[in-house]
C-alpha cells in the first residue's frame, strides 16, 4: 500500500517513533515478507514523477537516499528504466 523499500520498512519497525519492535523481530518480518521490491520502487518513482515533476536522475537519487526511500541501486535502476 505504501510502496516502501525493505530498509524503509525495517527502519519503521524498529523506530522509537514508529513500531518499536526489536531488530530481531523486524528482521524476521522482512525475511518473511512476500513483496515485489522492484514494483514498490517503480510505484514510488511514478508518484514522484507525477506529483513533483522530478527528473529521472532526481527520482533515482531520492529512491536510493538513506534519508529518502532507501531502495537498493538495482531497484531504483529498475524503476527508472520502467517509468513512462
Amino acid at each position: 500500500m505504501m510502496n516502501m523499500s525493505k530498509m524503509g520498512i525495517y527502519d519503521q519497525l524498529i523506530s522509537e517513533y514508529g513500531e518499536k519492535f526489536s531488530p530481531e523481530a523486524a528482521q524476521y518480518a522482512i525475511d518473511n515478507l512476500k513483496a515485489d521490491w522492484n514494483a514498490n520502487a517503480l510505484a514510488k518513482a511514478k508518484s514522484y514523477q507525477e506529483s513533483m515533476a522530478m527528473s529521472p536522475e532526481a527520482i533515482r537519487d531520492q529512491l536510493i537516499s538513506e534519508h529518502g526511500e532507501k531502495f537498493t541501486p538495482e531497484e531504483a535502476d529498475y524503476a527508472i528504466q520502467n517509468l513512462n
